[in-house]
């Protein structure tokens, strides 16, 4: 059964830092691919990072370009999003989700399935 789980959540100062994690089960991350989405309260889905299971090639929303660094640690099949000068829009619940692929339209979060139950991270002094 294909599971992730997020975890690494929490209440940060503006400027600070966090890393999530994404923990998956039942298949590896040599064949899924896995996406970052977040949802901030009364505002649509919007896709954050994602990192191709064939390559490892990162892709990034332009709003966390040079902020966020999204990596993958084979041998513990664990999915990092490392969050680094966080802004009071960074507050939303983040979500991972897994996809066979990557396609140009993977902010849309279409092509993912599994998604995990989501952490909550909220930005503010």
């Amino acid at each position: 059964q294909v599971q992730v789980v997020e975890s690494g959540g929490g209440l940060v100062q503006p400027g600070g830092s966090l890393r999530l994690s994404c923990e998956a089960s039942g298949f590896t991350l040599d064949h899924y691919s896995i996406g970052w989405f977040r949802q901030a309260p009364g505002k649509e889905r919007e896709g954050v990072s994602c990192i191709d299971s064939f390559d490892g090639s990162t892709y990034y929303a332009d709003s966390v370009k040079g902020r966020f660094t999204i990596s993958r640690d084979i041998a513990k099949n664990t999915v990092f999003l490392q969050m680094n000068s966080l802004k009071p829009e960074d507050t939303a619940v983040y979500y991972c989700a897994t996809a066979p692929l990557i396609t140009p339209q993977w902010t849309n979060g279409v092509d993912f399935g599994s998604w995990g139950q989501g952490t909550q991270v909220t930005v503010s002094s």
